[in-house]
């Protein structure tokens, strides 16, 4: 079933008026994106916000419902010129990207009250000017709905994974009893604590920035989330309880708020992202020559790169695997280029393995037939991109709800995580070479995770329930939204 299909199924009603408000991180920007995108294909109007240069680097709209409005970002000390995402600043130094961040929220207020007053973007034409029904506000947009509040427009919060709440709220199992962003405060308290089973201490001791001031504001990412919740009236996640089972559950019980699933929002094959483009692209054309299922395809993500010395043990970790690899490669900054790799790597690999520090069109080459498993960072768009072509995980944590959705997708037995250092997080080549060994090479365990990726396929792939969740949740927003 289609949006447009699955629309006609519903009563008429008039279009909501939709503001949508991501994070500064194309991970985020991305899928909300695509959200904006479904609720336009309903006839809903949608404002996409976020700043000029990060709305000039999306993907060309797919539907006129959709207006972009941008709003300008605050110049900081220390901000690079025209930096506005967090690709554009080193994971380390993003302090002066919140200090940004916390400056939006006077043009959001500016841009808020024009739109109430019949005077913003916030408009269908031939329906008459009134405000906004409803804003849909990320994780760290504390304002947004403070300024909301003052209009009477209803906020509903996008959240972070099932998992990652699921994991947060078990280090905190003396205060289980707490709404999650209450967790997310009380955390320091049992920081010194042993971290919950499963998780390892590296990751628990990363999670201590989450209650680092940051910012001129003296605030905490943990109570940014936690004033963000507290004034929304529901909230709402890019997932589904087919995709994160006992989490989603958990998490809706920890958050003491309605918890509205929006389905996995997977990327449409139009629009610049999907499969079909990009067939020229020098890695595509390189994947054209290799057998069907023998390429593990690399990928990390844009957002922390590896440590140099920990991309040249997986650099080793490939080599020593010895199957075909193509490498999407984050080169760690302030390293020159001749450093990054081992000596002579490229050489020793040549035929069987390319490594780009180029843009990479991912989806086109997930879609390869060439290509046989996804060594990840677990991002939620990478594993819900892995997934829809059915492809075995093989998994590198990095940050934040990556190390949680692993070990979800661990204990469904798509994939192996690669094996870590308990305090520090390192990793070494024959860990590496192991585990991409068992997932594309050992017959008996790569049965095992390719019949499991398959399943997963499924869930991607089922368009009709992804677009019932996107109904579901209009109707949850038309049952809250005021007269």
């Amino acid at each position: 079933m289609d949006a447009v299909s699955s629309a006609s199924s519903l009563p008429e009603s008039p279009p909501l008026r939709i503001v949508i408000c991501p994070w500064l991180a194309f991970g985020h920007m991305l899928p909300y994106l695509e959200l904006a995108e479904r609720l336009a294909s309903r006839g809903h109007r949608v404002s996409y916000v976020s700043t000029p240069r990060n709305l000039a680097r999306l993907p060309a709209r797919r539907n006129a419902g959709v207006d972009l409005v941008a709003l300008p970002l605050p110049r900081v000390e220390g901000l690079p010129e025209g930096a506005e995402s967090t690709t554009d600043v080193p994971g380390d130094r993003l302090e002066p990207l919140w200090e940004a961040f916390d400056g939006l929220a006077a043009p959001f207020a500016e841009f808020l009250a024009a739109a109430c007053a019949g005077d913003g973007d916030v408009v269908v034409e031939g329906n008459g000017k009134r405000p906004p029904d409803w804003i849909l506000v990320d994780t760290f947009h504390h304002w947004a709905p403070a300024v909301a509040l003052e209009h009477r427009v209803p906020c509903a919060m996008l959240q972070p994974s099932a998992a990652f709440i699921s994991a947060i709220a078990c280090g905190a199992s003396e205060h289980a009893e707490l709404a999650a962003a209450s967790v997310f405060e009380q955390m320091p308290a049992v920081q010194a604590q042993a971290p919950p089973v499963g998780m390892p201490r590296h990751e628990w001791e990363g999670d201590k920035a989450l209650f680092t001031p940051v910012g001129t504001s003296g605030m905490s990412i943990a109570r940014r989330i936690t004033l963000t919740l507290d004034r929304c009236a529901i909230t709402a996640m890019r997932s589904c309880p087919e995709w994160e089972l006992h989490a989603f559950s958990h998490a809706a019980a920890l958050l003491g708020k309605p918890l509205v699933p929006l389905g996995l929002l997977p990327p449409s094959p139009d629009g610049g992202r999907g499969a079909g483009m990009n067939r020229d692209d020098a890695t595509v054309r390189w994947l054209d020559a290799q057998p069907p299922k023998s390429v593990v395809y690399v990928a990390l993500g844009s957002e922390v790169p590896l440590r140099v010395e920990l991309v040249q043990e997986l650099a080793h970790g490939l080599e020593l695997a010895g199957t075909r690899f193509l490498w999407a490669l984050r080169k760690p900054r302030g390293v020159p280029d001749a450093d990054v790799l081992p000596p002579g790597f490229q050489e020793r690999t040549h035929g069987h393995g390319m490594v780009t520090t180029s843009w990479v069109p991912q989806n086109t080459i997930l879609a390869h037939g060439a290509v046989g498993s996804f060594l990840t960072h677990c991002g939620r768009n990478s594993l819900t991109e892995g997934l829809q072509y059915g492809h075995p995980l093989i998994m590198l944590p990095i940050f934040a709800d990556q190390g949680p959705n692993a070990r979800l997708m661990a204990g469904r037995k798509v994939g192996l995580q690669v094996p870590r250092d308990e305090d520090d997080g390192s990793f070494d080549r024959q860990g590496i070479a192991d585990t991409v060994r068992a997932v594309m090479v050992d017959e008996d365990t790569t049965r095992v995770f390719l019949a499991n990726a398959m399943k997963l396929q499924e869930v991607v792939a089922d368009k009709e329930l992804h677009e019932r969740y996107i109904d579901e949740f209009v109707q949850r927003l038309r049952s809250h939204a005021p007269s």
